[in-house]
């Protein structure tokens, strides 16, 4: 899958992922990008409605500006969440109405974030957000959507397929299990456990010098300063609390931006996630980690 160096509706409690819903965010300049994305063919608002589906809301004028030509695509993962991923409980059947502007939207805010031709892991990935639509909007990523429960990775592997993401693969399994095989540029998440336990998680699975992006909600401030101690013990070069999204998505989406610091030993990393023994030597092993796109590092 791939060699390494180093969410939110429906996820998993068990595995440290709550199924609480938390609104990320980063501020941008008033120069607006050219969306990013896979190139869809346009069409009217008639069949933009049509392509998201039964039961799926048709999207707000303001998701055009943020999908641009992958708006299409978009509407069909809307779709998909709509129909399978609710009649399978993945996510709750009052998240409908608010598919666009709680999670598509808040998700396509964040992926300005990711860099270019970036190896990315969703960590917790749950029913593909971020995941999935940063794979939409940033086609030259390569993205793993990393979830541990059966039910949501048969329904991330059906939305790959459906949607035709070749820059996306589905890995099941956690990050405590997978931290010393997997590493990637960046690491997302998005509703799965408070900062002082994710750090650890994620930073088992991002390469030195690469990039955490939380999406976490108004309490993000004091999230990242109970987690300060924890962090520093990892090796976190940087620490912030950033806006994404500000002018086009109202809220902005709220993201703990961490920079991950020079290689640590994945014990020390891994402690503060509480993993097992067995764990921890295997994170400790001497071979090459897999990294988005399966070239070894």
């Amino acid at each position: 899958m791939f060699p390494a160096t180093d969410q939110s509706a429906g996820r998993d409690p068990a595995a440290g992922q709550p199924e609480a819903q938390e609104r990320p965010a980063q501020d941008r300049a008033a120069q607006e990008p050219e969306p990013r994305g896979h190139a869809v063919e346009e069409t009217n608002p008639a069949e933009e409605t049509s392509a998201a589906g039964p039961g799926a809301p048709a999207p707000p004028p303001e998701a055009r500006a943020l999908f641009g030509t992958a708006l299409g695509l978009a509407e069909r993962y809307a779709g998909l969440l709509a129909g399978p991923a609710v009649e399978r409980g993945l996510i709750g059947p009052r998240e409908t109405p608010r598919l666009w502007d709680r999670h598509l939207m808040n998700c396509a805010a964040v992926a300005e974030l990711v860099p270019h031709s970036s190896s990315v892991i969703d960590l917790g990935s749950g029913a593909g957000l971020p995941g999935i639509v940063i794979a939409i909007l940033v086609p030259d990523a390569r993205v793993v959507l990393l979830e541990p429960m059966a039910r949501r990775a048969a329904f991330l592997e059906e939305c790959v397929r459906d949607l035709g993401l070749g820059n996306a693969t589905v890995r099941r399994g956690r990050a405590e299990e997978l931290a010393g095989e997997l590493a990637a540029d960046v690491v997302v998440a998005r509703a799965v456990a408070p900062m002082q336990r994710l750090a650890g998680l994620a930073l088992g699975l991002v390469r030195p010098g690469g990039l955490v992006l939380a999406l976490k909600g108004a309490g993000a401030e004091q999230e990242l300063a109970r987690a300060r101690r924890v962090l520093g013990r990892l090796g976190v070069r940087d620490a912030a609390v950033v806006e994404a999204g500000s002018g086009r998505v109202s809220p902005p989406a709220t993201v703990v931006r961490l920079t991950a610091g020079p290689a640590v030993s994945r014990g020390r990393r891994l402690a503060p996630a509480r993993i097992g023994a067995r764990q921890r030597r295997a994170a400790g092993n001497a071979k090459t980690p897999e990294t988005p796109g399966g070239a070894a590092t």
